[in-house]
């Protein structure tokens, strides 16, 4: 089990020592599913980096997770919440090891004047901090 390692204004992470990107991202793919989450998308920021600037980066990637019934939620009450969608984790290697962090739902929902949504952002925060201590 992992612990929450940092928390900052718009999100949290861990990090998994001895763990390489790819298993990092293999195990939080399955600990987001744990937590009712998919992932849509995932972008290698390392290969578009190097395809579209010739710059070589770490290994990078950001997952779109989504947890389909607190999407449906939140888009009932806010229609155009879909900006902010779906909830971005990143995972990158990082000195021997792989860091995971997730957007903090409760800041990024915050930019909307909703109370409606406070409840969903609640539970999307719990989730994707269950998912990361997880790890």
């Amino acid at each position: 089990m992992a612990s929450i390692e940092t928390k900052t204004a718009y999100g949290f992470r861990t990090r998994l020592e001895g763990t390489s990107l790819e298993e990092a991202v293999e195990r939080a793919t399955a600990a987001l599913k744990e937590q009712g989450f998919g992932v849509l998308t995932e972008i290698d920021v390392k290969a578009t980096l190097k395809e579209k600037l010739d710059l070589d980066y770490r290994p990078y990637k950001i997952l779109g997770a989504c947890n389909p019934q607190l999407a449906h939620r939140g888009l009932e009450a806010e229609p155009e919440l879909g900006l902010l969608l779906p909830c971005n984790v990143i995972v990158y290697e990082d000195g021997g090891g792989s860091v995971v962090s997730a957007v903090d739902p409760k800041a990024m929902l915050g930019v909307v004047d909703n109370p409606a949504l406070e409840g969903i952002a609640s539970e999307a925060e719990e989730r994707l901090e269950a998912a990361l201590r997880s790890l």
